[in-house]
């Protein structure tokens, strides 16, 4: 899995896997799901995301195993 945050662009993006992306869908304002060929999500991609979480709380990103 990789995690890119863009400044420039206002986004952040989970990659979940390598597949090809044969097809995206914007499922709420500002989030769009990238799918591979099996209809599997490999992609989420968050816009404005200034607006939606402040910058200081995106530096400390913190990964939990369950």
């Amino acid at each position: 899995m990789k995690i890119r945050i863009d400044e420039a662009d206002d986004a952040l993006y989970f990659r979940l896997d390598e597949s090809s992306i044969v097809e995206s869908e914007e499922v709420q304002p500002g989030i769009i799901l990238d799918f591979n060929v099996t209809g599997q999500v490999v992609g989420i991609e968050i816009l404005g995301l200034k607006g939606r979480i402040p910058m200081n709380e995106l530096k400390r990103l913190q990964f939990e195993t369950v």
